[in-house]
């Protein structure tokens, strides 16, 4: 089946390299701080990773986040109730934007 995303590009993300090294070297070594052990351990980070994942609909992010997260020892249930969390902030997010059109309608009623 022909998809605009292709899987394995994700293998080839360090490519992005080739343009500008030196900005690649600066994001990947932000990357590698923002994921190491921290006040939040790794499986954490993973799970907030497939989380925020889902939100931004990156499915390169999905593949990646739902195999860290079961290397790192979470599980489906773990990791279903993470995608849950961000369905709950996106659709609270659709919902609070609900209130700029009403203040609008309210004002175009005037």
């Amino acid at each position: 089946m022909e998809s605009y995303y292709h899987p394995g590009d994700l293998g080839k993300f360090a490519e992005m390299g080739k343009g500008n090294k030196e900005l690649w070297e600066k994001f990947i070594g932000y990357y590698n701080a923002v994921f190491a052990e921290g006040a939040l351990t790794e499986r954490e980070k993973a799970l907030i990773a497939l989380a925020v994942s889902h939100a931004v609909q990156c499915p390169y992010c999905i593949d990646a986040y739902t195999q860290a997260c079961l290397e790192k020892g979470s599980n489906v249930e773990e990791m279903t109730e993470a995608v849950h969390v961000a369905c709950a902030i996106r659709g609270g997010a659709s919902l609070v934007h609900g209130l700029q059109m009403r203040n609008v309608a309210h004002k175009l009623s005037m």
